[in-house]
Parts: C-alpha cells; sequence; structure tokens
C-alpha cells in the first residue's frame, strides 16, 4: 500500500491562528522521532542505539513487540523512517515532508509504502482502507502535538 496525504500546519486565512515557523516544525518533526512516547502513547519504550545529525538508529517496544527502524534526517526538508523486515514485520517506510508553496504556509505530506505490490494491496483492500484512516488520525494528532509544543514556545530552543 502507498498512501499519502498532506497536513496544513498554518491556515493563513485566520489571524487566530498562531504561526509555526518552518525550524518549530522542524523540531518537532524530529522530536516525534527523537522522544515518540511524546506523541505515541501505546509505546511502551523507545532505545535509541545510535545517533547523528543525519539520523538515528531506534528499538521501539510495544508491549511484547519490538520494531527496529532507521530514521534519516534531511536538515529542514524531511523525516524518513525505515523499517526493514524482521519477524513477521514486513519493511515499510514513512516520510515526513515539509512543503511551503509559499511563505508561512506550511504542510506536512505524510508518504506511507508498506512495500506490497498492486496484487498484495488489492488482496488487502479493505485493511488499507482502515489503514489509511488510521495513519490520518495520527498524523493529524502528530501535528496537534507539535503545535502545543510551539505555541507553549518548547520548540524555539531546541536545536536543529
Amino acid at each position: 500500500m502507498k498512501f499519502e496525504h498532506l497536513v496544513e500546519i498554518n491556515d493563513l486565512n485566520n489571524p487566530l491562528v498562531y504561526i509555526i515557523q518552518r525550524e518549530q516544525l522542524w523540531r518537532g518533526l524530529v522530536l516525534r522521532a527523537k522522544s515518540p512516547k511524546l506523541f505515541v502513547s501505546y509505546l511502551d519504550d523507545a532505545h535509541i542505539s545510535q545517533s547523528t545529525d543525519l539520523g538515528m538508529q531506534r528499538v521501539l517496544r510495544y508491549g511484547e513487540l519490538e520494531v527496529s527502524d532507521q530514521v534519516r534526517l534531511a536538515l529542514l526538508d524531511y523525516v524518513h523512517y525505515d523499517v526493514a523486515a524482521q519477524k513477521d514485520i514486513p519493511q515499510s517506510s514513512l516520510r515526513m515532508t515539509i512543503e511551503e508553496p509559499e511563505q508561512d504556509a506550511l504542510f506536512v505530506r505524510f508518504a506511507y509504502d508498506d512495500g506490497h505490490d498492486a496484487e498484495q494491496d488489492a488482496a488487502n483492500e479493505m485493511y488499507n482502507e482502515y489503514r489509511r484512516s488510521a495513519y490520518h488520525e495520527a498524523d493529524v494528532d502528530t501535528i496537534r502535538v507539535i503545535r502545543e509544543l510551539a505555541e507553549a514556545g518548547r520548540l524555539d530552543s531546541l536545536p536543529c
């Protein structure tokens, strides 16, 4: 299943909405990678085994299930999650890309790929519809948390 969607960050037509800057949004997306428990309530533990300015290796634990992934960072552009096939978990990826078609008009494009071909996607269409809905809801929630952190000033002093 390949699935992508945009989430608007700043509604420039609403003067009452706090305008998040690109740097704040970037810091929030990186914080989601470095401290995923702030964003995923059902995550039991997250351990970063390696970290550089270009990315990190992590192990996430959901009850008995452990998932290893690699996160790549492109400064102020995107955060890319790669999950290699492991045990009962197939290969998958997620890229969160910042888009700014005009000054302060920020969006995040969430692009998912579970590595399945068109035939597998057709066989799993009912399940995939549920997954698309769950992914969309989780992504909107991610932006909600980033907005709350930005409005509280918590994304102003973190390093880019």
